[in-house]
């Protein structure tokens, strides 16, 4: 099978090269590594996209801060200058809004791309776009959300106290981390408190789909060749969908029956995301979501809300117990200002007031974004980048981790050092809008709507676990800061820690 897989990327690169060759202008793509398309990536390809950093690390020291590659037949331009990536994305954002068209089982997960991450820069994106960000994500919203956040808590807190704080007992502190993330934004979701039986139905479905992406990525190669070849893996990706609307619909469709009830006019209602999304008229098509649409705009809200945060939470626990020198540091902010009242949780105001609590998640993201690229853009005209054509339709890729960690920005780039963010006459601007530093959530008109959300949460939960519980290293379960790709950029040795409770 791979073999004829080989013959027909070699078919395809030969007849690219010589169309490349026939259609030169006179300004040039951005250097491309390899002379024949496709051939030299294939060594990359084969591990996975997790082999894909590397690669493109070297070839940019090489190359230059921009680069093409031929992975499809659409060229795919990779930048990883802070530079160029604020004049693409801020100072140019209109033609580099765009997003690619989705592959074959990305368009099943996403309804044809009637989502937000993955939607086309135009009406129906700009409309599901400002529902999210001012029906469930302004801050008055995010405020009527603090019980929730504080269920939240408590169950973290008691998955922790079930574990004695001995030597030998370990917390995978991730696992927990996960689960409470996930439990937030259900209930943001779909307006209850689910049991965890319920949460785990539902955080079944959805992990399922996320971690089997890379099984499924042979599929949106030549798709009707595949649905020959690979018949029991489209059945077995047409059946795994099935059954996340077997889980989720009958959650869309309780809600429906409260918002129609009017049961909403209850002085205890709180505006659920399904919620606003049963009345929404799509204004190019003129007409209702369906509940096809619903699903995956609710997975998609699920996803993005819960591993980014997770993952980032892990990495920034990660640092403070293999650097308790920091943690002691942050824990001394914190009791100043609990001074006295140390019983009662940090609120999520005061979380806001904390400098070097506010570093501490600023060099976790720094250091350890959990996505190291942004989702990739597409421009929707020929336009110029750093001296370099990029073709209408052509695929841009920003370097997330690169730009972060740019020694000509930031001294010592992979060192965990939060004090880098303290005092400084002019505050990092993480949004990119005055100038990209480091860009986690990446920049411009595509910036993640859940940015204030996602530091919210990072603030109160790393602020509250510190003040809690005195996080150590377990010997055997040393620290370890290597990293693995799944959904986001895992450790690769998930966090084992103790959790010392602070107070008797």
């Amino acid at each position: 099978m791979e073999i004829w897989l080989l013959l027909i990327v070699v078919s395809l690169s030969v007849s690219l090269l010589l169309h490349r060759l026939r259609n030169s202008s006179s300004l040039p793509l951005p250097p491309d590594p390899n002379f024949f398309p496709f051939i030299g990536t294939i060594w990359w390809l084969r591990q996975g996209l997790g082999g894909l950093n590397t690669y493109l690390r070297s070839v940019h020291h090489r190359l230059g801060p921009i680069i093409t590659l031929r992975i499809t037949s659409r060229p795919a331009i990779f930048v990883a200058d802070r530079s160029l990536a604020h004049q693409a994305l801020v100072l140019n954002g209109a033609v580099f809004a765009d997003r690619p068209p989705a592959a074959p089982i990305s368009k099943i997960v996403s309804s044809n791309q009637h989502n937000i991450s993955s939607g086309s820069y135009g009406a129906t994106w700009r409309l599901l776009r400002r529902n999210l960000t001012s029906e469930i994500l302004h801050p008055s919203r995010v405020r009527s959300y603090s019980h929730a956040r504080r269920w939240v808590l408590d169950i973290l807190f008691d998955r922790f106290r079930r574990h004695d704080g001995s030597e030998e007992e370990a917390i995978v502190v991730v696992d927990h981390l996960h689960y409470a993330m996930f439990a937030l934004l259900v209930l943001m979701c779909f307006g209850d408190k689910l049991d965890e039986k319920q949460i785990k139905e539902v955080e079944f479905v959805q992990r399922r789909q996320l971690l089997s992406f890379s099984r499924f990525n042979i599929l949106n190669l030549w798709p009707k060749l595949t649905r020959l070849i690979f018949r029991s893996r489209w059945e077995e990706f047409h059946q795994m969908r099935r059954e996340q609307g077997d889980v989720l619909l009958p959650l869309i469709r309780a809600r429906r029956k409260i918002v129609e009830s009017r049961m909403k006019n209850h002085k205890d209602y709180v505006q659920s995301y399904v919620d606003t999304l049963l009345d929404l008229e799509l204004p190019e098509e003129k007409r209702k979501l369906n509940e096809e649409e619903i699903v995956s705009l609710c997975s998609e809200f699920l996803n993005g809300g819960t591993d980014t945060t997770a993952t980032a939470l892990q990495w920034i626990m990660a640092n403070l117990v293999k650097k308790p020198e920091i943690q002691e540091r942050l824990y001394e902010e914190i009791k100043s200002v609990v001074a006295g009242d140390e019983a009662r949780e940090i609120e999520e105001e005061e979380a806001h007031k904390m400098p070097y609590l506010k570093a501490v998640v600023l060099e976790g993201l720094r250091r350890h974004p959990p996505g190291h690229f942004v989702l990739p853009h597409s421009v929707t005209e020929d336009t110029v980048l750093g001296g370099y054509k990029v073709p209408k339709r052509g695929t841009v890729n920003f370097m997330v981790a690169e730009i972060g960690r740019d020694p000509a920005v930031w001294d010592d780039p992979m060192e965990f050092k939060p004090e880098r963010f303290i005092g400084e006459e002019e505050p990092v601007d993480i949004t990119g809008s005055r100038g990209i530093k480091m860009m986690p959530f990446g920049a411009g008109r595509r910036i993640c709507p859940g940015i204030g959300l996602a530091m919210l949460h990072l603030e109160y939960y790393v602020a509250n676990m510190v003040k809690e519980f005195e996080w150590k290293e377990v010997k055997g379960y040393e620290v370890d800061l290597t990293e693995k790709l799944e959904f986001t950029v895992v450790m690769k040795h998930p966090l084992k820690a103790r959790a010392v409770p602070r107070r008797s």
